[in-house]
């Protein structure tokens, strides 16, 4: 996240990106964050700049999700969904958090509040018990300001820098 990013938001929004490096500068081995909404839409993500140049550099071995931080947007929604729905159907009630163990990575998943997300995307080496932990503080910190109009105006945000940015 740059400074320019959180230009001209609310100072909750300004937290949020705080919270948000925060958790990536602190806990060794995350790769990407991201921040989805209820209905899927990306909210905010760790440095969306990185993705895209993954995306340029053709046969460098990735990183994190392989175009940008909408598509670590989209799984995080994906595993949210099956989730509840397995939750639902199994009928243990809510689901606080997924964790997905790969051979060269690890994907973590976390409710927010009111269906919103956090995912992220660790290294294979990464602490799981550890990320789970800030991810836990994340929440505990961001999910009670997370309100309808925060994310509309984290929302504007990112849209609005799609567009600067010529995307």
């Amino acid at each position: 996240m740059t400074a320019s990013s959180t230009f001209g938001l609310s100072s909750e929004a300004r937290n949020l990106h705080w919270l948000l490096t925060n958790l990536v500068e602190e806990v060794p081995g995350i790769q990407s964050v991201a921040v989805v909404s209820s209905d899927g839409l990306l909210l905010l993500s760790s440095d969306p700049g990185r993705h895209d140049a993954a995306r340029e550099s053709l046969g460098a071995k990735s990183t994190g999700p392989r175009g940008s931080a909408a598509d670590l947007a989209t799984i995080v929604s994906g595993i949210g969904s099956l989730t509840i729905g397995a939750a639902k159907l199994i009928g243990f009630g809510g689901v606080k958090h997924t964790m997905i163990a790969m051979d060269e990575g690890s994907l973590f998943v976390m409710s927010i509040s009111d269906g919103s997300l956090l995912g992220v995307h660790g290294s294979a080496d990464c602490d799981m018990n550890v990320v789970a932990y800030h991810m836990a503080l994340f929440v505990g910190r961001a999910g009670h300001v997370l309100t309808p109009e925060l994310r509309s105006e984290l929302r504007r945000s990112l849209e609005s820098e799609t567009t600067g940015s010529g995307r």
